[in-house]
């Protein structure tokens, strides 16, 4: 094969390799970290200690038990008010929030949450996807029944379902999910095949190396940046501002690990790159030496008269 066909054909499967390496890590990182429930509580389990996840969670349970105390107050007539019992609810969930037992419900709550997506998510039924909030809410009732509140003791518990993703938000996830679990295998393997086969086949496969190395950093930048826009995206999408703490908190730890992988892919391309130059470079002085040592420089002499 001519040098400039190889040369032509091996940097256009190096270019594809390149060109897959950020979507590849996506797909993996979303099918290996993100759909693995045991991956996803220990990249949640953190926020259980965020000023701004506590205070998102509390205002949720709060306006679920307070929901709740309405209705039943209204379908009692001898029922006091309920701003009697509105502040010592709002001090009881948020001390709450603060305490280990949070923390265990917050793991719990996680888990429940992804189990019901991935079920939905690998059913072909067509249905919502909710979440109970009665375990929070049986400790909130708990530590105001101790501290002998009005009304506690007439703080419903049971069943506080709150809505995850609606039916036709299912029936979309589902379709990109099945695409991400054959893309999050066969796009790495894809991109590596291509990269050694673009690298098999060059006339010179340091050069190819190098290439290659620079190409997968690049990729990786380009994750790096598109992991940044996004999240800048999805906070903008939230119309209260007052929750946008508690979602970037929640958006960082969903990406945590593909922030890693991409900053990682920029070191080791890097990192490859240098070496394939500096070990260029010691090449070219060693056959310089080699020449200089094989051929050396015959001294000019002088005639006599």
């Amino acid at each position: 094969m001519p040098t400039r066909l190889r040369n032509a054909l091996s940097a256009a499967l190096i270019a594809l390799s390149c060109l897959l390496v950020p979507f590849g890590a996506l797909a993996a990182c979303v099918t290996y970290g993100l759909a693995d429930t045991g991956r996803y509580v220990t990249a949640m389990a953190p926020l259980a200690a965020d000023p701004a996840v506590q205070g998102a969670v509390a205002d949720s349970v709060e306006a679920g038990i307070l929901d709740e105390v309405d209705e039943r107050l209204e379908a009692s007539s001898a029922a006091p008010e309920p701003g009697g019992v509105r502040p010592f609810v709002d001090d009881a969930v948020r001390s709450f929030t603060r305490t280990e037992a949070f923390h265990t419900a917050w793991d719990a709550g996680n888990r429940a949450v992804h189990d019901a997506v991935l079920r939905a998510l690998r059913d072909d039924r067509e249905r919502a996807v909710t979440v109970d909030l009665a375990p929070i809410t049986a400790q909130v009732k708990r530590r105001l029944t101790d501290d002998h509140v009005l009304l506690a003791r007439r703080i419903p518990v049971e069943h506080t379902e709150v809505p995850v993703l609606p039916a036709d938000e299912v029936a979309r996830l589902r379709k990109g999910y099945d695409v991400l679990e054959v893309a999050g295998f066969w796009l790495p393997v894809s991109a590596a095949v291509l990269a050694a086969a673009g690298i098999a086949v060059a006339a010179c496969r340091r050069r190819a190396v190098t290439a290659t190395a620079l190409g997968t950093a690049l990729g990786g930048a380009f994750l790096a940046l598109a992991v940044a826009i996004g999240r800048r995206l999805t906070l903008a999408d939230i119309g209260e501002a007052a929750h946008r703490p508690a979602a970037g908190a929640i958006y960082d730890a969903l990406t945590q690990t593909l922030r890693t992988v991409s900053w990682l892919l920029v070191v080791l391309g890097l990192t490859v790159a240098l070496a394939c130059r500096l070990t260029e470079y010691l090449a070219r002085r060693r056959r310089a030496s080699a020449a200089l040592a094989a051929d050396p420089a015959q001294e000019p002499t002088r005639a006599r008269v």
